[in-house]
């Protein structure tokens, strides 16, 4: 380069960079009403490619029918069953604002027999019950008043934000498709973009995050049909009421990681007011599995998807779900398995070179 050119080349890189840095905010901005279903849709095709593929070879090798057919599963064991979760707990919610509305007219009975001959916890469990069922009822419902309106507010917000909802699960199933169709062409243009930007590691990073990626979808999402399932099992076999919309709930909070136990724990209380002390006892233990079951299924699950620390995952799928809500379920845990990967090739990359003397 000629002296006195340096100015000028500075200008050009500056304003090239600007005008990328441009592109790229615009392009950002305008794909921002998609980018919710196009992070599901991929994630979605992601965990389920290996499974594409072999319905792929079964279906004659035709690429078509193949997208069709995972199209269809899709609605039919994901989209649909989530949407009348979501919608069967919006429609009832009218029944649990008066049902919470109608404590304040409530009187407690008098406590069971059987409470008080509980070891330990009997006679303070009796002194509380005694307590509120004399005037200490006031109290509670005065604590209670404001989660009611809580629970007011969010039935109204979620009961207008339906039709977004199904508009961004159709979104979701249309990008799903595209994906499958020309599932490879994405692939091998990541992938060339990431050799491009990392060499070798770059690539490395892009499978590893997109293992970990099947690996944190298939821990969420199976766990969380899984204790659904058993907890709605033992919901319906002791004869707790709408067993199957305390199902689609338990789901629902499973996927974002709070556990069936909100759930179940009032259940079993129920049973024992009920004096259904046989069932009460059944769930309780019923309970401690469905509860603790995902303690080993969500990390042996993870764990074959994703060859990374556990804790590396499970802080990667709590701070996610902090951060950035359910999705971020998985955005974390592949973000801190990018992180991960690059920085131990960099780390092996700088042991493998002479030291210099």
């Amino acid at each position: 380069m000629k002296p006195g050119n340096s100015s000028p080349d500075i200008v050009r890189w500056t304003l090239a960079v600007l005008f990328i840095g441009i592109l790229i905010t615009a392009s950002i901005w305008i794909l921002r009403p998609f980018l919710t279903a196009l992070v599901w849709a991929t994630m979605i095709v992601v965990t389920t490619w290996p499974l594409m593929l072999g319905m792929e070879k079964r279906l004659w090798g035709k690429r078509g029918l193949t997208v069709t057919v995972m199209i269809v599963g899709l609605l039919l064991l994901f989209v649909i069953p989530f949407t009348l979760a979501v919608v069967s707990i919006i429609e009832r919610s009218d029944e649990i604002v008066a049902g919470a509305r109608s404590l304040a007219a409530y009187t407690l009975p008098p406590p069971p027999e059987w409470v008080e001959k509980l070891p330990l916890v009997g006679a303070r469990v009796v002194a509380q019950w005694r307590r509120l069922a004399t005037g200490g009822q006031a109290e509670m419902i005065a604590r209670l008043t404001p989660y009611v309106q809580k629970i007011v507010s969010w039935s109204v917000a979620q009961a207008g934000s339906i039709m977004m909802m199904t508009v961004q699960f159709l979104l979701t199933v249309i990008i799903s498709a595209v994906l499958y169709a020309t599932g490879e062409k994405g692939a091998d243009g990541i992938c060339l973009f990431a050799r491009r930007l990392g060499g070798k590691s770059g690539e490395d990073a892009v499978i590893l995050a997109a293992k970990a990626m099947r690996g944190v979808a298939l821990g969420v999402v199976v766990t969380a049909v899984v204790q659904s399932l058993l907890g709605g099992i033992g919901l319906a076999l002791s004869g707790v009421p709408a067993a199957m919309l305390l199902t689609a709930l338990m789901f629902i909070l499973c996927v974002a990681q709070v556990g069936p136990a909100l759930v179940l724990i009032p259940a079993v209380v129920w049973l024992f007011w009920k004096d259904q002390t046989l069932w009460g006892t059944a769930m309780v233990v019923w309970t401690l599995i469905v509860v603790t079951v995902d303690n080993f299924l969500r990390p042996f699950l993870i764990k074959r998807g994703a060859d990374l620390p556990l804790l590396l995952i499970f802080a990667g799928v709590l701070g996610g779900l902090i951060a950035c809500g359910v999705i971020g379920l998985f955005i974390g845990p592949v973000m801190l398995a990018v992180t991960y990967t690059l920085l131990q090739a960099w780390v092996s990359q700088g042991e493998g070179e002479p030291e210099e003397t």
